[in-house]
């Protein structure tokens, strides 16, 4: 998986998997078919336990803006982490690719499409327990955030520290709906004298 991680589906060359999986070319060939399914493989693996935090941070917090501000710091420090390659084997991978290994790109296309999906599901929550507009645009706010970690991945892979990502992610929740849109509206029958209502006119003096 690292293998991958690190140089890509076209970047890894079978010398490469051969010495890693200390197995020759018939041996791989038979435990995992084709270079494209030892791949596939690798990206259910690393869709396993290294990109555990993702779920668990979206549910870290009842308080949808808390939950994403967890997200967003926890990126930056998977992404920066010394243990394995930098940035993300899904951001990273699959966007330049021959026409010969198409169902490699849809593959990964279809993984950032279901992370955002996540992130969309988790918006809804927070519009129907009350602490996002109920007029949010969910599907929106989930692809920007989208779009915000697959640009830390690639900052990251171009050598960005963990605390410059972690500006990023700062920067990132200003864009969080305002707070002021969820103010409620007061009953008429509970407004205050002063509003909705003109003051009564004194009588004419004599």
């Amino acid at each position: 998986m690292k293998l991958f991680w690190e140089y890509g589906f076209e970047g890894t060359s079978t010398d490469d998997l051969e010495a890693a999986l200390k197995m020759g070319p018939s041996s791989i060939l038979n435990s995992f078919g084709s270079k494209e399914q030892l791949y596939a493989l690798a990206i259910e693996t690393y869709m396993g336990e290294p990109t555990k935090y993702f779920v668990d941070m979206l549910n870290s917090s009842p308080d949808t803006r808390q939950a994403f501000e967890n997200l967003v710091n926890a990126a930056a420090d998977e992404l920066t982490r010394s243990d394995h390659p930098t940035g993300c084997m899904i951001s990273l991978a699959g966007t330049h690719m021959s026409a010969a290994h198409e169902s490699i790109r849809a593959m990964l296309a279809a993984q950032r499409a279901l992370s955002e999906r996540l992130l969309a599901d988790r918006l809804r929550r927070g519009v129907s327990r009350g602490d996002l507009p109920a007029d949010t645009n969910v599907e929106e706010l989930a692809s920007f955030f989208g779009t915000v970690f697959r640009g830390m991945a690639v900052q990251a892979r171009d050598g960005l520290s963990r605390a410059q990502l972690r500006a990023i992610g700062r920067l990132a929740m200003r864009a969080w709906p305002d707070a002021k849109q969820m103010l409620p509206k007061l009953p008429k029958g509970n407004r205050p004298a002063s509003v909705g209502r003109r003051r009564a006119r004194r009588p004419a003096s004599d």
